[in-house]
Formats: C-alpha cells, structure tokens, sequence
C-alpha cells in the first residue's frame, strides 16, 4: 500500500512516514500544500493524508482541487482543528475521513486500510488469497497451506502488490512506483533482487506460479 503525506511539522511529518514504513507501507511525503498537491495528481497512491493549515495551500485547497481534476484517491485529513462545522466542511469538500491531532497512531493505520478496501482499485477485505497462500493485511502475516511465512518489508509488499494484481502483468516500474518511494533508482535491479529472494521463501508450488513475462515484468499466475 503506498501512502503520500502532507505535513509542514517536520518531526511529526518524519514520525508519521517512519512508523508507516516500519508497517511496510511505501510513503511519499510533501512539507506543503502545493507540492502534495502536486504530488497526488502525479502519482498514484491509496490514500492521502493532509494537514488543513499548511503553507502555500490549505488542506481543504488541496482535496478540492484534487476532486475538481477527477483524482478521487481517498483523502484523510490530519488535523488540530476538530470544531464540528471543520470536519463538516473538509467531508463535504471531498475527503473520506477526519482525524484530529493527538491521535492514536494505531487508529491511523487502521483508517488507513479501511480507506484503502473502500478504493475502487484495492481488492475488499483484510486478507488477500491465492489458493492456500494468504497474507494477512491486518496483522502482516504470510501463510502457506497453514504454515507461516517470515519476510522481510520489501518482500512482504511486494507479495501483496502482486496479490492485489493477480493474473496481470506488472512491469518493474509499476512494482517500483508502489513498493519503493518515488526517489528510488529505476535503473537499479532492486525489483529482480527482492523478487528472487521472494521465490526463494515461497513452497515451490507457489513459487512457479510467480512468472517472469520477459521483456515486460512479472505476473502472478
């Protein structure tokens, strides 16, 4: 799952990226409205998390805009402002859900994955399936036929991108675009190390079914 935040507090900006990845997400973030902006209509990303007072462009500038260009990435608002008639305006202006500073972080992912499951293009559910090969989105647990699977961040996403895309091609940039952050070197051959190494822990009945289509990427059978 790829996450963009838009904070101008530098340290909490940093917490909130670094808890997310330690959870396995891949996380973008942007320090002002502008470039977060920016940002969501370039890329694609399952959910964007913005603050509302920021410079150069306010939160609710940002997922009005966002909605008036046909982006309709789920929004989160982030925010200390938590008057009733804030949290009316920012869901009325486009965004799918409200949080107000102190949070749980514990609560955040959890909102997080409901926007995800609730986005036309992530498949429903906390567990994503192939036969007896299940990944736990929840808990971020692999199990094959009942036995568990030990993977590391990188592994762990990108078995749950090609769970979320079975049966299609995924070229490497498309991987790299939602597993790694968008500083990441296309030319390297991260994706083809990782994936290896993928294979390598799968049970052979599995593991042949992740197939190289050369000159093209890879596709989960």
């Amino acid at each position: 799952m790829k996450i963009l935040i838009v904070e101008d507090e530098e340290k909490l900006n940093h917490a909130i990226v670094s808890g997310l990845k330690s959870r396995g997400f891949a996380v973008d973030s942007a320090y002002d409205g502008e470039e977060g902006e920016r940002l969501a209509r370039e890329y694609a990303y399952d959910v964007v998390v913005t603050d509302i007072m920021m410079p150069k462009r306010d939160g609710v500038t940002l997922c009005k805009n966002l909605r008036d260009h046909g982006v309709t990435t789920p929004v989160l608002f982030l925010t200390a402002r938590g008057a009733l008639e804030d949290k009316i305006t920012g869901l009325d202006i486009g965004a799918d859900d409200y949080m107000v500073k102190p949070f749980s972080f514990e609560e955040f992912v959890a909102r997080l994955r409901a926007l995800a499951r609730r986005s036309s293009h992530v498949i429903i559910g906390d567990t994503l399936a192939l036969d007896g090969l299940i990944l736990d989105t929840r808990t971020q647990e692999v199990t094959a036929d009942g036995n568990r699977i030990v993977l590391t961040l990188r592994e762990y996403g990108l078995l749950e991108y090609l769970l979320r895309n079975q049966g299609a091609v995924v070229t490497r940039e498309d991987i790299l675009s939602q597993v790694w952050d968008r500083f990441f070197d296309s030319f390297s051959n991260v994706v083809d190390v990782h994936m290896k190494n993928l294979r390598k822990k799968l049970p052979p009945s599995y593991a042949k079914r992740l197939e190289t289509v050369w000159g093209k990427g890879y596709r989960l059978a």
